[in-house]
């Protein structure tokens, strides 16, 4: 059975035929039947250089075999215990050894689930109810974040999805990102019943955007002045700009930290932390509730404790940073040689060419052509380099790109980008 076949049945059995909305590649998605490195296979065949990376987790590319290595042997001892285990408490030491804002972690077993904790914590602490968010800020697939963009200064929170009651996102304020103003005047108007701001430090799931100079530090100035907790969502950036994540890059403490992704090395984790006082809310040492069957799974903290080594001791962020920025400088300089009034955005291992000029938050991103960057992924993936299908997704090169990956995919920028 092909793509096209296999999709055919897929939508009889699942909505849309797909697993996850951004898997909906039209006419069909390709299914994968491998993958190793750099590289997917998918069932037809086809090889494809890999840009999309799992959508984050596998800085080390594909099958990596100290990984591999590491899980085979969990295997051989069990999966699943429903028990208290070592690697827990070794996989939250190199936390706390890396990102300063945490003492204290909660292993849960997605993304959406660290931010969904982060925010229940951050009110159980504080007492207050309301959360600014980023317009545009994406931290899962849970009610009081899935928020419609809005085009005011400060935006009171809409239901982004069916099946969302309005009550339940009336405590959800946006800000665009990179506006100061915008964020002191929410703050100011608010204050005294925000709980925290949420926020990715590096936007990425519209992104890559980029703050701009100063401006996470003074949000965290404004959040301390008063007296409101400041979640970085670096479920994206976390281990992937630095070993402490996009906080050690840009040098801004904040009170809570959610992380997954690479974090599992590529196996389902999430993973929220904070100051001790923060933390020991959480039950069972307090009264803010999270629980979870596959929290601390034995799998994922195995691959994680696996990956951070590898990255710890391979020097990977020196030499995927660097790769990083000569490959972005080679994009621009094909979009000026081309005269396109395109955007090449990105740091450290992530990028993105946007179809449209500056792009500095939400509102700016949602000007690009996003017809033309449909047809442009087309023709990518028709020349075997495969980039996220959705202009509002994060490229990411990871540690197994080689320099050959890299001159063919210039090469096919070169040919198709127009």
């Amino acid at each position: 059975m092909n793509s096209e076949e296999l999709f055919s049945e897929a939508r009889k059995l699942l909505p849309g035929g797909v697993s996850s909305p951004v898997r909906a590649i039209k006419p069909y998605p390709f299914y994968v039947k491998s993958a190793q490195s750099s590289r997917i296979v998918d069932i037809d065949g086809n090889e494809y250089v890999d840009y999309c990376m799992g959508y984050g987790p596998l800085i080390l590319g594909h099958a990596h075999p100290a990984i591999k290595m590491a899980v085979i042997g969990q295997l051989d001892k069990g999966w699943l215990y429903g028990t208290p285990i070592e690697q827990e408490v070794a996989l939250a030491k190199e936390i706390t050894r890396y990102y300063k804002s945490v003492d204290m972690v909660r292993f849960v077993s997605t993304g959406t689930e660290a931010t969904m904790s982060a925010m229940r914590i951050a009110r159980g602490f504080t007492g207050k109810n309301k959360i600014v968010k980023i317009e545009g800020g994406f931290h899962g697939a849970h009610d009081a974040v899935l928020v419609k963009a809005g085009s005011g200064v400060a935006t009171m929170g809409m239901p982004g999805s069916s099946g969302i009651p309005p009550e339940f996102t009336k405590h959800t304020l946006q800000v665009p990102f990179n506006d100061r103003e915008a964020m002191s005047n929410v703050i100011d108007s608010f204050k005294e019943d925000i709980a925290a701001v949420i926020m990715e430090p590096v936007m990425g799931n519209v992104g890559p955007i980029l703050p701009e100079d100063g401006y996470l530090k003074e949000v965290r100035a404004l959040t301390k002045e008063h007296d409101i907790l400041l979640i970085f969502d670096e479920i994206i950036t976390g281990f992937r700009l630095a070993m402490g994540g996009a906080q050690e890059y840009y040098n801004v403490t904040p009170d809570i930290t959610t992380l997954g992704k690479i974090l599992g090395g590529g196996f389902p984790i999430g993973a929220v932390g904070g100051r001790r006082e923060i933390m020991e809310c959480v039950s069972p040492a307090g009264k803010v509730y999270q629980a979870g069957t596959f929290n601390g799974n034995p799998v994922s903290l195995t691959a994680g404790l696996a990956t951070i080594e590898v990255l710890r001791s391979e020097n990977v962020h020196g030499k995927l940073n660097d790769a990083g920025n000569s490959l972005r400088i080679q994009l621009r300089d094909i979009v000026a040689d081309k005269g396109l009034d395109y955007t090449v955005a990105g740091i450290g291992s992530m990028f993105k060419v946007f179809f449209v000029g500056n792009v500095r938050n939400y509102q700016d991103a949602l000007k690009c052509d996003k017809d033309g960057y449909e047809q442009f992924f087309h023709r990518m993936h028709k020349d075997g380099v495969f980039l996220p299908p959705s202009q509002f997704e994060t490229n990411f090169l990871s540690y197994a790109h080689t320099q050959e990956d890299i001159k063919r995919t210039i090469d096919a920028y070169e040919v198709n980008l127009s």
